[in-house]
């Protein structure tokens, strides 16, 4: 073991933190409890605004990285991408989360694990 969290309590910590910030957070699609990757998809009051994806370092450090097509595509662009990535990696996690800073709530509660 590597001493690295899983990914359940990640995606728990951060749901449980936007939630008690006054903010929405939901798991879209589930993924492996102990290792799966973890893919957030950010909103502000309902409008979209980016897809952030969990990623380790050389050294073992967690961070968030932006991924997926930009803030101003359209709904059917951003489903075939969140579909598209699903498919390719059924162990991924889908988390959305739509409070004021989503970006900073998730990188904060990432660099956890």
């Amino acid at each position: 073991m590597t001493g690295r969290l899983p990914a359940k309590t990640l995606v728990s910590a951060l749901i449980r933190r936007v939630n008690q910030a006054g903010g929405f957070a939901s798991v879209l699609a589930s993924g492996e409890d102990m290792g799966g990757m973890i893919l957030v998809q950010t909103l502000e009051r309902g409008r979209f605004s980016g897809f952030f994806e969990r990623m380790t370092d050389l050294d073992g450090r967690a961070s968030l990285v932006r991924c997926g097509p930009p803030v101003d595509s359209d709904p059917p662009t951003l489903s075939a991408y969140l579909n598209r990535r699903r498919s390719s990696d059924p162990d991924l996690w889908i988390v959305e989360l739509d409070i004021v800073d989503a970006e900073r709530f998730a990188a904060e509660t990432i660099a956890m694990g």
